[in-house]
């Protein structure tokens, strides 16, 4: 029973990671579709998504998918934290999907971070400017993260290009590969597990 149900959250585990991976993907396309409008500057940044919303044919539809994508993607990620801790994913056996899996995670929540100020609207400024405050109080390293975001002392145009570099390429490129690398993975151990069980299963001679 105990077994059955391991196989059960195993199999679970893979169909979540097809789905992230299909999400990344479709998060990936709608990003790039959206690059073709978007301005990553101080002002135009705003009236840029505003534009797509309401005069570029499907705008509205691509910004939908896109951020419903990148929601999905990290509401999943979480999903399959909890299905691989119950799956008894977390032993040595499983250590390349229960990493990655921690990673991709991470890197959901990066990528919704990095986003917060890419529309230049109120609400995401004053969000960013809080946490951006939590962040130079770090010891040590704080300040100089914080520049390093910021592109200097305040939050300008310079800020909107570092955070759209992070989360167009370098995030949304590690996302692709970690997604790949999860799936990959699940699908090795599922035929691992499969292995194991099926002396089990056969009937007896």
């Amino acid at each position: 029973m105990i077994k059955n149900t391991t196989v059960r959250l195993q199999q679970l585990a893979t169909i979540i990671a097809v789905s992230i991976l299909s999400l990344v993907l479709t998060a990936a396309i709608s990003g790039l579709l959206l690059a073709f409008y978007y301005e990553p500057s101080a002002g135009a940044a705003y009236n840029s998504l505003k534009q797509i919303d309401t005069r570029i044919n499907f705008g509205w539809l691509i910004l939908t998918v896109h951020h419903l994508a990148g929601n999905g993607f990290l509401i999943l990620a979480l999903i399959q934290i909890i299905v691989m801790f119950f799956g008894e994913q977390f032993r040595p056996a499983w250590i390349v999907a229960w990493v990655s899996g921690i990673l991709l995670t991470l890197n959901a929540v990066g990528l919704g971070w990095t986003s917060m100020i890419l529309d230049w609207s109120q609400q995401g400024f004053w969000r960013f400017k809080i946490e951006l405050g939590t962040i130079s109080a770090i010891p040590l390293i704080g300040p100089t993260l914080s520049t390093i975001l910021t592109g200097g002392e305040a939050i300008s145009t310079e800020t909107i290009v570092h955070l759209y570099t992070l989360h167009s390429y370098v995030l949304s490129i590690v996302a692709i590969g970690l997604s790949i690398f999860h799936l990959a993975g699940l699908s090795v151990q599922e035929q691992e597990i499969e292995t194991e069980i099926a002396p089990e299963l056969d009937p007896p001679a």
